[in-house]
């Protein structure tokens, strides 16, 4: 594992961001989660929050000057979006999610991970017969528990930052990383 490293989260106040700070808190070389919100949280132990405007015009110039701050800039960039995302796609949220990608995947980190989950289960928005139509569904489209997802997320950030390129993650090898991945609290 990396020692030592600090993350920067924006949407960490949501359920799948929030099950990803649950287990970068949870892991002992994480020594800070710098939560972007747009409202002040709750104090908490290695927490540091940073509240900002996402509306802003200068909001991704204040985010860049914060990663700077942080850990000498952003070396790795985690970004979840959805199975089947593509910026061709005739479905506007499958075709939003693909420009999303491609927004990021221009601005030329070291290490993209993309995430693409199908069904997120275990969350306030997934309603139980989708989630039970879900696990019906074989391969990236079927389900995905939150909190696999977000330990996945934790995986790839602890166990994955040195490494270059670009990786995209489909839930059979999301529940395949959250499953490596020992924490040592």
């Amino acid at each position: 594992m990396k020692q030592n490293f600090a993350v920067i989260i924006l949407g960490g106040t949501g359920q799948v961001g929030g099950a990803a700070v649950e287990e970068l808190l949870a892991t002992s070389e994480c020594r800070e989660v710098v939560m972007v919100t747009r409202k002040p949280i709750a104090p908490r132990s290695r927490v540091r929050n940073v509240v900002l405007d996402t509306g802003a015009a200068d909001f991704a110039e204040r985010t860049a000057a914060l990663a700077r701050g942080v850990d000498a800039g952003i070396a790795q960039f985690c970004l979840l979006s959805a199975a089947g995302s593509t910026a061709r796609s005739r479905f506007r949220y499958v075709r939003v999610m693909g420009m999303k990608e491609d927004a990021v995947r221009n601005v030329g980190f070291a290490r993209l991970a993309i995430f693409r989950p199908g069904i997120i289960v275990g969350n306030a928005h997934t309603p139980a017969w989708v989630g039970w139509l879900g696990s019906l569904v074989p391969g990236s489209f079927g389900n995905i528990d939150q909190r696999i997802l977000g330990r996945s997320i934790a995986a790839e950030i602890a166990l994955h930052s040195r490494e270059a390129g670009e990786v995209t993650r489909e839930n059979a090898a999301m529940k395949k990383l959250a499953a490596q991945f020992n924490r040592v609290p």
